[in-house]
Parts: C-alpha cells; structure tokens; sequence
C-alpha cells in the first residue's frame, strides 16, 4: 500500500497507548500483587494521561515462570488478578472513559502446564499430541540441533518417557516452561482462531502479538552457524509466518468496520527494512519501531533512525508504532543516563543488549534526557506506546538483592545477567503510604526508598514535574494533530548536536549536546520544553509554533 493509497482513518493511526504491567500497576486486594480491580481503579490516571487505549501485558492464567507469557490457559484471567468477570468490568469502564483495550498475545509458546502439553508428554512419540509442538528425537544423547534460548543454555529439553526412559526433546526459544507450537499443524491455527475470537467477542480491540517472527521454525531444524551472525535465521524471521498474519487480519476484518481491531506486531529483525513484510495491507496493521529505541542519545543516530522508519510508513502505508521503553527492557531515564559505558558480552538476542546496559549512571541527565525524548517521539507521525513507570521518570531499579529477583533471564545465566526485574518493580502512587500506595500487602518485588520522590502524588504538586510534562505534551500532541499522517521535515542547524524537524506548524528540536542551542526567530516561540530554562538548554526538546492558532 503506497501513502496515497486510499484508507478509512483508524485509531491506530495516532494513537497514544499506555502499555500496562498488570502484575506492578496497582494491587486491589492486599496481596502485593497488581490485578484488574487495581487498574479498573486507577483507570484515572490513564485517561488523565490523555492516552487512547491501554495494552495489558499478558492477564491469563499462568505458573508465572516468565510472569505470564508462559500461559496455561488462553480464554481465562489469571485467579491472582481477577476473574473474567472483573475483565469484563474493566473492558466496559474503560470504553466509557474513551479508552480501547489491548490485549497481549502470545502465540510461540505455552507453559509446560497448558493441557495440550501436558497430554503431549503422555501421549509418547510419533502422537497427534505431540505433533502440536517441536518433539524430535535427539543426536544421541544431544540435542537435535545447536539452537540456543534467548534466556541462556539450550533451546532443547528432554523429557523422560511413561516407561522411565530418556526420550524425545522438545523446542523452546524461551525457557524450558514455554515450549514453542508447531506452527506448521493445522490444529494449532484453528486454536489460536478460537483465541482471538474469544476476547474479541468480549470486546477487546486489539492484540499486541509477542515474538511475532518466531511463530514458524525452519522445516529441518538445520544447525545455525554464528560465523554468520548472532541473528539464527532458521529459528527467526521466516517466511512462511506471513501467512498466519494474513489469516489474522482477514478474521479480525471480518468483525466490520466499526470495530476498528488492531493487530500490532513485536518484530525483531536484524535489517528495520525487513519489517516491510510484515506490513504488507493484508498482514498486521502495525510493528514496532524498535530502531529508535535501541540508538544512543546522539542527534545523528535519531535523526537516522526516524528517517528510516517514515520512509518505510511512506512505503506501506501503515502508520509507525513508536516506544522508547517497555517490559524488556531498561527504563529511558537509566539507559539515557550511562555516563560511562561498559562493553556488554556478545549474544544471540536482538534485544538482550538492551536488558543489560552498563556503566555509571547519572538519574538527573537520564531524567532530562527522556523528558526531552518524550517530546521528540511525541512529534512524529504514527502512534506511540507509553510504558507504566515512564510518566513518572522513573529509573530502573539495579539494586534489588539476588535472592528477590524472579526473571528467568538471571536464573537462567547464573546471575550473570540481571534481567528485567529492575523495570517491573511495582508503581509508586503515594510517598508516605506503605508500599508508596500500591497495595496494602508486601509487593511482589522490593521498592527502593527513593521511590518515594517519584510518586505520583510528590509530581501532582510540582507543575514541572514529569507526570504535568507527559500530560502537557500529550494534550498538545493531539491538539496539534502531531499523530496524523504527514512529512516530517527536516530543518538543518549550524549544531550537529541538534536534530529538528516541521510538522505544519510546529518545530519540534531536541538538543543531544550540552551547549545551549538558540532557534531561528522564525520557528516561532515554544510552546512546550522539556527544561524549566527558556529556548532549548542542552540535553533537553522545545516545540516552538510559529501560527499559533492555528496550522
């Protein structure tokens, strides 16, 4: 679909999505865990972000051995957060706040304890039960192929026969509670139709889809060789997922016009340009634009990484998904903050780098950084997905003890790498309550002490603090119809350390140095900054509007 190409506008298009963690979101019922009586409580919050739909990491029924995207069951809600009752609940309170939902999908894998898999290790081999997931027979004692999980050790794991014996191995990309679907079996297809009908059917608008380039694994399960790469293009990426997607969008499509359902891909792919594909007018109708959040805070770097992402949109016609933080990944505020980089070792992993940034960390330049990326990736065309914890700037939490941490990341590598715990760590909501308000109970991961000056009710009194600064930008954001589809318009500076671009009316400049930049009296005067300081002091965005009143 080219840019001209004619298509009735969707929510999608601009879109401001804040990105929920349900288990550290807000705790309704004392047991240090968050649940969907918590965020049907502070729905509030998010509407008062200005935001447009809420995307809930994944709320089914789960061991939690990867905090739920080991699922055991996809047409429930996990007992811990509520009941399908209280979903329903949620669903209807926040479609009246003008809020979609968004619902986590996770197709790759299951839990060792869904009950395909379970009656799959019963079954024994060369059974219809096992033909739904990877079972082969091994290389002798070793696994059938050198493939390794993106959590650390092999992506193999044998399991010991109804008669005592050593016997087959099952495929698992991520830990070995999360063996991976046999994609290429038909059942698996009509299983996963039911699962998206089901919540549609409930009114869920829209699925994020996890590991969407892992769905198909490489017919003969050939070795991969890391002489060519540390991206296994027969575990990743191949093409014959493209006809799951298309068979998505033509069932969600089948529920009309009006319902407006959106399909957003997690897609990591060595080359941004292979994302294409998955954007074709016929597959998903979004992916993430993971090439903005992975660059340094570098003018160049940005400006290159925008620059390839609305080409492709220009290209496809599908509007760019942007983030700069997530569930997996170090907050915005830490990652900007790295003063003096450490080498990270080498991996297997396209984000796993992104798990583990080292270095010194300086909180206030990371704090001003984000505040100044928010700005920028408010200003471009597309929509944007906001991560709990982010509005209120807060910083990943790498202190927490060994003994509290849960991913399966540092289980996994022996500690060697801490995970994703530190930006999981339940919210603070109010300073001087225990638990900075999050629940009554003891939460489920430790909060530092200096959580108490992120909390949201410390920043509703400061009007310059991050919370007033998301709601601002926001507000203007849809004021200025800065999500529509439109150019962006490169302006050049005589300072390589600054990045500005036009959208209509508006400027939008972000200064990655440390000297003060001083803009053009013609871009107008600002109308929003990152920085308490007038004009755009280093380190810090403005958007300036030169027709005020209008574009």
């Amino acid at each position: 679909m080219s840019s001209t190409s004619p298509r009735p506008r969707s929510f999608w298009d601009d879109a401001v999505v804040y990105q929920l963690y349900v288990r550290s979101f807000a705790d309704s019922d004392g047991d240090g865990v968050g649940d969907l009586g918590g965020v049907i409580g502070r729905l509030g919050h998010i509407a008062g972000l200005g935001a447009d739909a809420i995307w809930l990491n994944p709320c089914y029924p789960s061991p939690q051995a990867d905090h739920g995207y080991d699922i055991a069951d996809y047409h429930g809600v996990n007992p811990e957060y509520g009941s399908l009752e209280t979903f329903d609940r949620l669903v209807a309170e926040a479609h009246d706040r003008g809020l979609r939902i968004l619902m986590d999908l996770v197709p790759n894998h299951c839990s060792e304890r869904h009950p395909w898999f379970t009656a799959a290790l019963a079954a024994g081999p060369g059974s219809p039960e096992r033909a739904r997931f990877v079972f082969r027979d091994g290389r002798g004692d070793e696994p059938p192929n050198n493939w390794q999980s993106v959590f650390g050790g092999p992506a193999w794991t044998r399991v010991t026969e109804a008669d005592g014996t050593a016997g087959q191995w099952y495929l698992h990309l991520f830990t070995r509670e999360q063996p991976d679907f046999d994609w290429r079996n038909p059942e698996v297809l009509a299983y996963f139709d039911d699962v998206l009908r089901f919540w549609f059917d409930r009114g869920v608008d829209g699925f994020r889809i996890d590991v969407c380039h892992g769905l198909v694994k490489d017919a003969a399960l050939r070795d991969w060789d890391p002489a060519e790469g540390s991206y296994n293009a027969y575990s990743w990426n191949r093409p014959e997922v493209h006809d799951i997607f298309r068979r998505w969008h033509a069932l969600a499509a089948g529920y009309g016009p009006d319902r407006d359902l959106l399909l957003v891909g997690e897609v990591w792919v060595p080359d941004p340009a292979d994302l294409d594909r998955y954007l074709r007018p016929d597959e998903l109708h979004q992916a993430f634009s993971f090439d903005l959040l992975v660059q340094p805070w570098e003018a160049r770097a940005l400006r290159a990484a925008i620059g390839r992402a609305t080409a492709r949109t220009a290209g496809h016609g599908a509007p760019a998904a942007w983030t700069l933080a997530n569930h997996d990944v170090h907050r915005a505020v830490t990652r900007y903050g790295i003063v003096r980089p450490e080498p990270a070792p080498a991996s297997n992993d396209a984000f796993a780098a992104l798990m583990r940034p080292r270095g010194e960390v300086d909180a206030d330049l990371g704090e001003r950084r984000a505040r100044a990326a928010l700005l920028l990736v408010l200003a471009l065309p597309g929509s944007v997905f906001l991560y709990q914890g982010e509005e209120l700037g807060l910083p990943e939490v790498q202190d927490l003890p060994d003994e509290a941490r849960q991913d399966p990341v540092f289980h996994r590598t022996g500690g060697r790498e801490k995970g994703r715990d530190g930006c999981r760590v339940p919210l603070p909501w109010t300073a001087d309550a225990p638990a900075f308000g999050f629940g009554t109970g003891v939460p489920w991961l430790p909060q530092p002490a200096w959580f108490a000056r992120y909390a949201a009710d410390v920043q509703e009194k400061d009007d310059k603090s991050t919370l007033h600064l998301y709601r601002r930008a926001v507000g203007l954001r849809r004021e200025r119809r800065l999500g529509r589809p439109g150019p962006v318009e490169w302006l050049e500076t005589a300072d390589d350390a600054v990045l500005a671009f036009r959208r209509g009316a508006l400027v939008c400049a972000v200064n990655t140095g440390s000297t003060p930049f001083t803009a053009p009296a013609e871009w107008g005067k600002v109308v929003l900054g990152s920085a308490a300081a007038d004009g755009v002091p280093g380190d810090s965005a403005a958007w300036f509007v030169s027709e005020p009143d209008g574009e």
